[in-house]
């Protein structure tokens, strides 16, 4: 399964990814290893995610919430997705 999901920095600050494996890639931020993201803000925690079968669908959901304007993301994290 592949997973879409927000982090939030300390200072507030979004960031959304896509990975195969959710846990093994919450650690790889913590220690630095990626998104300059994670690098820049040493404190996140993960405040949202979602699950696809494939990568494509989490791909094109992940470009569609970057898309999104910050309120929209917010609600999403506030209320879930519609329909789960």
């Amino acid at each position: 399964m592949f997973s879409v999901y927000i982090l939030r920095g300390s200072k507030n600050h979004l960031y959304v990814g896509c990975t195969l494996d959710l846990n093994a890639r919450v650690i790889r931020h913590a220690v630095g290893d990626g998104a300059e993201f994670t690098k820049r803000n040493k404190a996140f925690d993960l405040v949202y995610s979602e699950t696809f079968q494939t990568l494509i669908e989490a791909r094109r959901r992940e470009k569609q919430i970057k898309g999104w304007r910050r309120e929209k993301k917010e609600n999403l994290i506030k209320f879930g997705r519609p329909g789960i």
